[in-house]
């Protein structure tokens, strides 16, 4: 069986975004990586045009949104994380009207747009900031600036370290520090300065009222610091962040900022949403982020940093989906993004990463909640791991004792068509240099291949569009039988009651997922040869070939499958 086989037989026009009141609550979300997407000008950099130009692709793909990252007038230190002019767009992507068409350009082919908005810090060449460095002290009194400790104040004020490595702190020629959790060209505001608060306000409504749908909030954990600002007391701190907690992230403080966004995006109308990027050490603390008063949707790490593991993935959701369900929110799901390792690397590499890779997908999409797609996903594309060090410029990699500095890796351009680099990118080269193998890899080598990982996304998000029982997390509550019942499977006795969603843990053979939602079912088998069980239900779609009588199924190594009856 080919993973498209009956996509077309089940697929409608209909879609379960709006069945719960909220389109975001199942919504596909692909994330474009600006300057690495496509490129209309030959500078090797992706752009606003470029995106707007394969936007098509998108629609075709089947997600709901696209999520771009920052494209604003930015020194570029960190990929544009460093903002200088937060309503202006940098002249490396376009300008202002280049944005307005994207936008107008994607409403039309029916997909929302969510940008990014950098609230923690500014561009250390922010005109605020520069008045700080020049002495203002107005300016000062929005950063954390402070004296140093020690006799002439020769030693940092705490021993916070840097995300990206060393301290967290820059000393400035008359003696002062200045707080920066990222890199000293990212400065960290200080929200207790109401005039902060208000800058971001008009911020939010000046993209608001350009048609913009929602914004990804940046470090959305970050924004408040303890009082005091004690130290940790410990070194790799970076290592501890949503493990432990740490003065500098989750504190509550954060929420209220978050509840007044709330107030102000509910004020546009029109489904406009806010997603939090939001590091806390337990699924019950960052559940708080997306309660009914604030935002509606926070990044799902967990599930992210899961190894290839049963019983990890098993606990991963079923905690997710308890924190989140107690506030009423959506899941979110995510296995890649611009910051990490791709998950066909993470599990392996070659063709067991690449496996795995396509059943986690289907996994992914199989759950009840909302689903982030990294773009390049959809094409298997691994880590590029041979970079040479002269092209890397990823700030962490130029710092020590920080992250591994190897997030240029995920964000080599994309391979759009063509035998050779750029492979479609753009008119000429690429900003990073794309493999020699990546021929293949591309759009157009995949479409119509239905063996392809292209086909097999597209597969997937249409068939999630048309069975009632995927989607969103209120699809299907206490309608129609009991989940299990018309296939014939038990129940796992510790798995208690099925979820509101209608989703229900079932018993499987050791290595095996399984569960069921109304009219559907999705087996996981993560070993790595085959496993042989009751069929449960009629095969829609696979990321391997499976095998099957009607009565038994023999689930492939590394494999996902969709059922229904």
């Amino acid at each position: 069986m080919t993973h498209d086989s009956t996509a077309v037989q089940l697929a409608s026009s209909s879609s379960n975004a709006t069945a719960s009141g909220g389109w975001w609550r199942d919504a596909v979300i692909y994330q474009v990586y600006v300057r690495s997407f496509a490129d209309s000008d030959g500078d090797g950099i992706g752009d606003l045009r470029g995106v707007r130009s394969r936007l098509p692709h998108l629609a075709r793909l089947g997600v709901d949104a696209v999520w771009l990252t920052p494209f604003y007038v930015s020194p570029q230190a960190d990929g544009g994380y460093d903002v200088a002019d937060y309503r202006a767009v940098d002249p490396l992507f376009g300008d202002l009207s280049d944005a307005d068409e994207l936008v107008r350009a994607a409403h039309a082919l029916g997909l929302r747009v969510i940008v990014d908005v950098v609230p923690n810090h500014t561009s250390a060449q922010h005109p605020w900031f520069r008045a700080a460095l020049a002495g203002d002290r107005g300016a000062r009194e929005r950063y954390h600036f402070r004296p140093g400790r020690g006799p002439d104040g020769a030693e940092p004020p705490n021993d916070w370290e840097s995300i990206f490595g060393g301290p967290a702190w820059t000393r400035v020629p008359d003696g002062a520090w200045y707080l920066h959790l990222f890199a000293p060209e990212q400065p960290d505001l200080d929200w207790d300065h109401p005039e902060v608060a208000a800058e971001f306000a008009s911020v939010l409504r000046f993209w608001l009222d350009l048609g913009i749908d929602g914004f990804r909030v940046d470090v959305a954990h970050g924004m408040v610091k303890a009082p005091g600002l004690p130290d940790i007391g410990r070194g790799a701190q970076a290592t501890l962040i949503g493990t432990e907690p740490l003065p500098f992230f989750d504190q509550d403080g954060v929420h209220e900022i978050h509840r007044s966004w709330r107030r102000l995006l509910d004020s546009y109308g029109g489904g406009r949403i806010g997603v939090a990027e939001a590091w806390a050490p337990t699924s019950e603390r960052l559940a708080l982020y997306v309660r009914p008063d604030e935002l509606h949707q926070a990044f799902n790490f967990r599930f992210l940093n899961c190894p290839w593991d049963p019983v990890a993935m098993r606990t991963v959701i079923d905690e997710s989906l308890a924190a989140t369900t107690s506030v009423g929110a959506p899941t979110t799901w995510v296995l890649s993004n611009h910051d990490v390792v791709r998950h066909v690397t993470r599990y392996g590499g070659g063709a067991r990463g690449l496996a795995r890779a396509r059943a986690a997908a289907l996994l992914m999409l199989a759950l009840p909640g909302s689903a982030y797609v990294y773009q390049g996903e959809e094409l298997g594309l691994p880590e590029v791991v041979d970079l040479p060090d002269r092209v890397r410029q990823d700030p962490a990699f130029l710092r020590t004792a920080g992250q591994d500095g190897l997030r240029d890796g995920c964000r080599v351009p994309l391979p759009w068509s063509g035998a050779e680099p750029p492979y479609g990118f753009g008119p000429t080269g690429s900003w990073l240099p794309q493999p020699a193998g990546w021929a293949g890899l591309s759009v157009a080598a995949q479409t119509g291949d239905p063996h392809s990982t292209l086909e097999l996304y597209r597969a997937a998000l249409e068939l999630r569009r048309a069975m009632p029982g995927l989607g969103a997390p209120e699809a299907g509550t206490g309608a129609g039988a009991e989940p299990g019942a018309a296939v014939g499977a038990e129940p796992d006795a510790s798995a208690g009651a099925p979820y509101a969603c209608g989703m229900r843990w079932q018993s499987a053979p050791e290595g095996v997922l399984l569960f069921t939602r109304p009219g559907f079912a999705c087996t996981l088998n993560s070993r790595s040869e085959p496993v042989e069980l009751p069929a449960p239900g009629r095969p829609v779609l696979s990321s391997a070939p499976v095998e099957t009588d009607g009565r038994t199924v023999r689930l492939p190594p590394d494999s996902c499958t969709w059922w229904s009856w």
